[in-house]
């Protein structure tokens, strides 16, 4: 009826799968990384609560820049090498699906 047979429904939730745990496990070892390189550049913890006034308006911005920049750039790596790596399991038939 939509146009899509079982298989490729099949191999697209694979692909949905496999994607969200590759990005929330990048993204749990990507966090800790910056909030480690945070304190080891500043010599300060990374603010628990950007929002709170004991953390300057300088702090709270940078470490949000910082973490965003981080984050994002390493769920794009992420999920490239890990589409890459399914493509070359499934063979050239699900780079067609997927993409």
């Amino acid at each position: 009826m939509g146009g899509r047979s079982d298989e490729v429904e099949k191999q697209d939730m694979a692909w949905r799968l496999i994607g969200a745990v590759v990005g929330l496990g990048v993204g749990f070892v990507a966090r800790k990384s910056i909030e480690f390189g945070w304190q080891k550049v500043t010599g300060k913890q990374p603010p628990a609560d950007p929002n709170s006034l004991e953390t300057s308006l300088a702090e709270a911005i940078g470490f949000a820049v910082v973490m965003g920049v981080g984050m994002e750039v390493t769920r794009i790596i992420a999920t490239r090498s890990a589409h890459k790596r399914y493509q070359a399991w499934k063979g050239p038939k699900a780079e067609r699906i997927i993409s």
